[in-house]
């Protein structure tokens, strides 16, 4: 769809909107009251813009939206996207920073919590988001003092000679030191962390309360009054402490528009409690009498997260049969629970209610706009281009080459609205010398036709020349030439430097009343697909043909071999690869012994030289070295000992790339030891040189 049928299609709905340039990308995001007054506003001459919008137009190509109940959903709707697309012609926040998480880095032998503001997929566990950001300091402060997890980065062996000061403050378990803290007591402390940030904090003082009761029953007092200190401060955790988090932080929300046979299917994925994206599906052969949504629904499902994210809820309009075992070949999936909701009711009934709200707009625009009726269409074109009967075969000519060589013509053949390839024909022009399009459309057309009467096989209802006055009039002396001129007949003429475009259709016998189509015509879009399809053909015919002449053009230029043995060698072999891959024996029988040895000479002489000058293996023919010039002449070899331009140490060698840490994770290392990095040893003798790369002077 054009971006003038989306302008007069626009609704009068509160949302979102998307612009776009040429290239698909997404340079401007904006919310609305109003979509169809806010969006045309951009595109009224007298409104007045400043630079920066007018500069914006200008580089529209294509626009989407997103319906909202309200302004206010549109508002977070277009922060999250601003966020996500970062479109260039809106104002960005600079500091990227996102709400904090506490990560608990359950992939290290002693894992710990941290603070960070970017999620990983390294195997680590993300909290959060906290909101406001010193809820997270606060929590991970009570962390260390109660569970006592390490703060530090360094590797934990049990080597160290004495704890650190965390360890004497009674904030940290000291498992650095042998003997002061065991794996499995430090194990335990993860887990009690877990279930608190997991927000289990019953399950969790129910642990507490049982450990605390096993140690006093072995009169272990203090290790009892310890759990009975962490099981309170669990208790009033959960009545006052609340983490700020979104029960539908990680969703896909399912909607569906059906009318008869089609379908539109609508997927909004939500991420955080976010809006993010948003996916369309459509379907238009589907069973109108006995159409069971839960079937649907559960076939749709199953395909889908076949492949894709598994999130941790999926929100459907309708319930299914099926939907346990899909929980449940889901869940082994993902490797936790998911659920698939139908709610009825509240929040989550309301948001599926937007998205079926944004599928049956996308029904609309897909069905009633995108694709009309094409019987309607192809009604009036008959109409609009005069035409004696109904247009339902209709063939199209396009000529390509390059200056006359390689001169082929291309045909295809539309059905009743669709392309039927199978019917597609392609012409290398034969009488033609040099760059003469009507000639060569007189040679295609009179060569199809002609044809067609000899196999006495049906002949078109329309026929379409790519080309102007000059290629229609030579096509239609090739059809007087056969005796069809009843055979209606157009030209499309493109306007100049725009040849994607439609400027008018001319008409054989009426050529002196251009016929000018509205710019959002159904019959133009058909006419320009068609068009479109016809050069498409012939363009790829064009350059077959050249890469064929190019390719086997090497082969006449060898000693020995002429038109006719190259045919035979191609005709025999199958490709110019095989021949430069063939023995002097295998190609013996075709060209002749000594031919034969000709052309693997030739074939060794250019691997030869595409290698360098290298020697080749299990050749017959003993060539000549060949000498290939280098940029760089070092005769005496001292390029050896030169080292790239990097840091080097106090003894002169080269210092090793330090790993830095991803941003937005803080630790520290109050131990305030050498960290030794595996594998790293002291050199002995002298340091190995590294060879300086050579470069081209236009790489970077």
């Amino acid at each position: 769809m054009t971006l003038e049928e989306k302008l007069q299609n626009l609704p009068t709905q509160p949302g979102v909107y998307l612009h776009k340039d040429d290239a698909g990308k997404i340079i401007y995001v904006g919310k609305a009251k109003n979509l169809r007054n806010r969006v045309r506003s951009y595109f009224q001459s007298g409104r007045g813009h400043d630079r920066k919008t007018r500069e914006l137009v200008r580089r529209i190509r294509d626009l989407e939206f997103i319906i909202t109940d309200n302004e206010v959903e549109a508002l977070v709707l277009e922060s999250n996207l601003i966020k996500q697309h970062k479109p260039r012609y809106n104002v960005l926040l600079k500091d990227d920073k996102q709400f904090p998480h506490l990560k608990l880095t359950i992939n290290e032998p002693f894992p710990r919590v941290m603070i960070t503001r970017k999620i990983q997929r390294d195997g680590a566990l993300y909290f959060g988001p906290f909101l406001p950001a010193a809820l997270a300091r606060r929590t991970i402060d009570l962390i260390n003092r109660t569970f006592q997890l390490r703060t530090c980065d360094i590797e934990i062996d049990g080597k160290l000679p004495r704890p650190c000061l965390e360890y004497h403050i009674k904030r940290c378990l000291g498992p650095c030191v042998k003997g002061l803290c065991t794996p499995e007591e430090y194990s335990e402390a993860v887990r009690d962390v877990r279930l608190l940030l997991e927000g289990k904090n019953m399950e969790l003082a129910d642990q507490l309360e049982a450990r605390m009761t096993l140690a006093s029953e072995e009169m272990r007092y203090e290790m009892a009054a310890k759990y009975r200190d962490l099981r309170k401060t669990v208790l009033a955790l959960a009545e006052q402490q609340k983490m700020a988090t979104s029960p539908d932080r990680d969703v896909d929300i399912f909607g569906f528009y059906r009318e008869g046979a089609r379908l539109a299917l609508q997927l909004f994925t939500m991420r955080e409690g976010k809006v993010v994206g948003r996916r369309e599906f459509f379907w238009e052969d589907l069973p109108e009498d006995d159409f069971d949504a839960s079937g649907f629904l559960s076939e749709v499902l199953a395909q889908y997260y076949s492949t894709d994210y598994v999130p941790r809820e999926i929100h459907v309009p309708v319930d299914f049969t099926d939907r346990e075992v899909l929980e449940k070949a889901l869940s082994e999936r993902r490797g936790r629970r998911v659920r698939i909701l139908d709610p009825k009711r509240g929040e989550k009934r309301d948001l599926i209610d937007l998205v079926e709200k944004n599928a049956k707009l996308a029904f609309e625009q897909r069905f009633r706009v995108l694709k009309p009726d094409m019987e309607r269409v192809l009604e009036e074109m008959q109409e609009v281009l005069e035409l004696p009967r109904f247009p339902a075969h209709i063939e199209s000519f396009d000529i390509s080459h390059i200056s006359g060589a390689e001169n082929v013509a291309g045909m295809v053949v539309c059905e009743n609205g669709k392309m039927n390839r199978a019917e597609y024909r392609r012409f290398r022009i034969k009488t033609v010398e040099g760059a003469n399009d009507t000639a060569s459309m007189h040679e295609a057309v009179f060569r199809r036709y002609r044809r067609q009467l000899d196999e006495s096989k049906p002949l078109p209802d329309l026929v379409m020349i790519d080309g102007g006055k000059g290629q229609l009039n030579a096509a239609a002396a090739a059809m007087r030439e056969l005796d069809l001129e009843a055979v209606p007949m157009i030209g499309v003429v493109k306007p100049p430097r725009r040849h994607n475009e439609v400027s008018h259709l001319l008409v054989k016998g009426r050529e002196h009343e251009p016929v000018f189509l509205d710019s959002h015509s159904p019959v133009l879009r058909l006419i320009q697909m068609i068009r479109d399809e016809t050069h498409r053909t012939a363009v790829s015919y064009h350059r077959k043909r050249r890469e064929l002449r190019d390719f086997t053009s090497e082969l006449t230029a060898i000693p020995g071999v002429g038109e006719k043995r190259r045919t035979r060698l191609l005709r025999n072999f199958g490709s110019i690869q095989r021949v430069a891959q063939a023995s002097a024996e295998e190609l013996a029988p075709f060209v002749g012994r000594k031919t034969a040895e000709e052309i693997v000479e030739h074939f060794t002489r250019q691997r030869a030289l595409a290698e360098g000058g290298a020697s080749t293996e299990n050749t017959e023919a003993v060539t000549e070295p060949v000498e290939v010039e280098t940029r760089f002449d070092d005769p005496e070899g001292e390029a050896e000992d030169l080292q790239p331009i990097r840091s080097v140490d106090h003894k002169g060698e080269l210092r090793k790339r330090i790993a830095r840490r991803p941003r937005g994770e803080r630790s520290s290392n109050p131990h305030g030891v050498k960290r030794e990095k595996p594998g790293e040893e002291e050199p002995d003798g002298v340091h190995e040189s590294i060879p300086l790369e050579i470069r081209d002077k236009d790489s970077n």
